[in-house]
C-alpha cells in the first residue's frame, strides 16, 4: 500500500532526519519521524543513540513542546521504519503513538526483524489507526540497510572505499604527493566514516600508510570515534604507528590470523552493524570476489598513470556493479554501486 505524492514528500523529510543517526544508534536502526497536522510540520525527531528514545517519541515530544499536548490528536506521523511493538530498553512506540492520539501512520520500511515483522502495523490497525506502508520505500530501505544486513545475517554492512587515477592506480609516483583524491573527496570520506561503526584495514595498509582513521572537525562532533580494526596474518605490527599511540588508541583492535569473513562475523556479534573497508587492492579484491562487500565507493581522480599499486592487483578478476550512481566530487568522479 503506497501513499500520495504529498506522503512521499514528507517521508523524504523523515528520511533526511534519519540519516543524522547513522553511526550513533547501533545495534539499533537509524530512524526519522515527522508529524504533520493540517499540512504543516508540527514535530520531528530521529533516533539519536541506542538506549535512548526512538524517533517517534522525539517527534511527539517536539510537537507537544512547541504546540501543546493536544497538537498530535488527529495528526499524521511519517516514520521511516515500522514502529516497534515490544518493550526493550524503551517502551513500544506503538503505545506512544496511540497515547498521542495520532490518527494516521505512514511508514517507509517494514521491520526486517523476523520476530517483529508486521506486528507494529497490526497493533496500530487494531487500535483504529490508519496505516500506509511502503512510501518512498527505496530511500527508506537505503537508510535501513545497515540494520537489515545485521539483523538478518549477523554480519555488518560493508562499504568498500577506494581512490584511483583514471588508469587504475592507487598510488602516485614518488615525489608526487600522498593524496590521489581531492580535498572534497576526502571530506566526503569523513561523512561516510561518521555513518559507520568501524573502519577496517589490512596489515599491509597499516604498515605502509600508518593511517589515523579518525573523524575530524565537525564530523567528530557529538559522536564517539569509529572502531579501528586491523586485519592481519602477522600480529607483529609496528607499535609506534598512530592507531596504537594516538588519543583514540583504545578504539583500535587487531584481528590476527583470521579471515575477513571471520572478522566481520566477530564484529557482528559485538553489535557492529556497518564497516568501512579502507584497504589495499588485495583485500578489496578478496572482499569483492567472496561477496563480502555490499557497497563500493570509488573516487576517480583526473590523473593518468600513477605509482606501483593498482585498484585490483590480481588477474582474471571481475565484479559487476548495479544501481550505479555517478556524481562529481570536486574534480573527482564519484562512483557508487552495489556488487552483484
Amino acid at each position: 500500500m503506497s501513499g500520495s505524492d504529498t506522503d512521499e514528500r514528507f517521508m523524504r523529510i523523515a528520511i533526511e532526519l534519519g540519516f543524522r543517526g547513522l553511526g550513533m544508534t547501533s545495534p539499533n536502526p537509524a530512524v526519522g519521524a515527522v508529524i504533520i497536522h493540517d499540512g504543516e510540520v508540527i514535530g520531528q525527531g530521529w533516533h539519536q543513540k541506542a538506549g535512548g528514545p526512538h524517533a517517534e517519541v522525539h517527534a511527539i515530544r517536539d510537537a507537544h513542546e512547541k504546540h501543546g499536548a493536544k497538537s498530535t490528536r488527529g495528526a499524521t506521523i511519517y516514520i521511516t521504519l515500522e514502529p516497534c511493538s515490544t518493550h526493550g530498553r524503551t517502551p513500544p512506540c506503538t503505545s506512544a503513538i496511540q497515547k498521542a492520539g495520532l490518527a494516521r501512520v505512514v511508514a517507509g520500511s517494514t521491520d526486517p526483524n523476523p520476530d517483529h515483522v508486521g506486528s507494529g502495523f497490526e497493533l496500530l490497525r487494531e487500535a483504529g489507526i490508519e496505516v500506509i506502508t511502503g512510501v518512498a520505500k527505496k530511500e527508506a530501505d537505503h537508510l535501513l540497510r545497515f540494520f537489515r544486513k545485521h539483523i538478518t545475517t549477523g554480519r555488518p554492512w560493508v562499504i568498500a572505499k577506494t581512490a584511483a587515477t583514471l588508469s587504475g592506480h592507487t598510488t602516485l609516483p614518488e615525489g608526487d604527493g600522498q593524496w590521489i583524491s581531492s580535498p572534497t573527496s576526502r571530506e566526503d570520506v569523513q561523512r561516510i566514516r561518521r555513518q559507520c561503526d568501524a573502519i577496517l584495514i589490512g596489515g599491509e595498509t597499516f604498515r605502509i600508510d600508518n593511517p589515523s582513521l579518525t573523524l575530524r572537525g565537525e564530523w567528530a562532533e557529538g559522536r564517539e570515534q569509529p572502531r579501528r580494526i586491523v586485519l592481519t596474518s602477522d600480529s607483529t605490527l609496528p607499535q609506534t604507528h598512530h592507531l596504537f599511540t594516538d588519543e583514540f588508541s583504545e578504539r583500535t583492535t587487531v584481528h590476527a590470523g583470521i579471515t575477513l569473513q571471520e572478522s566481520l562475523e566477530k564484529l557482528g556479534t559485538e553489535g557492529v552493524t556497518s564497516v568501512l573497508l579502507e584497504s589495499g587492492g588485495r583485500l578489496l579484491a578478496h572482499a569483492l570476489e567472496n561477496g563480502l562487500a555490499d557497497e563500493l565507493v570509488l573516487y576517480l581522480a583526473p590523473i593518468i598513470g600513477g605509482g606501483g599499486s593498482k585498484t585490483i592487483p590480481v588477474q582474471d578478476f571481475a565484479t559487476r556493479l548495479e544501481e550505479i550512481d555517478v556524481s562529481m566530487s570536486g574534480p573527482d568522479i564519484r562512483i557508487t554501486g552495489y556488487p552483484t
